[in-house]
């Protein structure tokens, strides 16, 4: 019976060895693996200026390559909207194509500038036109200049094209060329109230390029042969002239993001400003290196 006993008493303090060996090993691996530096993925949600989004859809692309556990979502609908989503919390990048209204700054929120823009002013190429003056072109686009033979050109009513409301490349436009009027103490547009409206970079460059008579603005990089970028005050619009200063209808591009954002979007924005994401910037807009 004595001899029963022992061996059953032998048996259990084996197993409880093993189990206390089992319990070390578990708890010596879990540091380890704390310790890793992998990513555990996440979602990031990029909202705003159509502009800003052309990049950044190529840099959310380029980025998956290197982290692919990580999910970058584009939405261009505008700067406005973009500064909203990042106020409210829905995306983790507001995307905007101006400088920020005095309104619209916060301490709690960290502005980048990502790359340079220029605006260029574009005429149908069939249009004789070939320089204007910054008065001239505010004078088109509030509806004063009606005719392009005012400027030099052929007798052919000016058709204006402006982007839509929100749109971040208006806005510059509006506040470069002074294309605002006071009405009861409070600053509003004052483009032509007969423009046509075009949404996005694409559809005004269509737009120009079906009216013989219209006239427009695309950013710098959106130029090609079915629109004719005219020079302003004599300077062309070139990578060059933004850089300079002497190109006069310029803007910053930026991004903006809760200094609390998640490490995932933090490494995200590092990865725009190192050399990769500023060549994929520089492909369209103007690196800020």
């Amino acid at each position: 019976m004595k001899n029963k006993f022992l061996r059953i008493l032998g048996v259990a303090t084996i197993g409880m060895a093993m189990l206390t060996g089992c319990a070390s090993g578990t708890a010596d691996s879990t540091p380890q693996a704390t310790g890793s530096s992998a990513k555990s993925g996440g979602k990031i949600v990029a909202v705003g200026s159509t502009t800003v989004a052309v990049p950044m859809e190529d840099l959310a692309k380029k980025y998956k390559e290197e982290q692919p556990d990580v999910v970058i979502e584009v939405q261009g609908v505008g700067s406005s909207a973009g500064v909203k989503a990042a106020h409210d919390g829905t995306a983790n990048i507001g995307m905007v194509s101006r400088e920020l209204k005095a309104e619209e700054a916060n301490d709690n929120f960290d502005i980048t500038t990502i790359a340079y823009d220029g605006i260029a002013v574009v005429v149908n190429p069939a249009n004789g036109v070939t320089d204007l003056t910054k008065e001239q072109i505010k004078d088109i686009f509030e509806g004063t200049i009606t005719n392009w033979s005012e400027v030099g050109g052929a007798d052919q009513p000016v058709i204006v094209v402006s982007r839509e409301d929100g749109s971040g490349t208006r806005g510059a436009f509006e506040e470069i060329l002074k294309l605002e009027k006071e009405i009861d103490g409070k600053t509003v547009s004052s483009m032509s109230p007969g423009a046509l409206i075009a949404e996005g970079n694409g559809t005004m460059k269509a737009t120009v390029a079906s009216k013989e008579g219209a006239v427009g603005f695309v950013s710098l990089g959106f130029i090609d042969d079915t629109v004719k970028a005219v020079s302003v005050d004599g300077v062309e619009a070139t990578v060059e002239s933004v850089k300079d200063g002497s190109f006069a209808i310029s803007r910053p591009l930026l991004i903006l993001t809760n200094k609390e954002e998640s490490a995932e979007t933090k490494e995200f924005v590092e990865f725009i400003l190192g050399d990769a994401g500023q060549e994929i910037v520089s492909e369209k807009y103007i690196s800020i290196k």
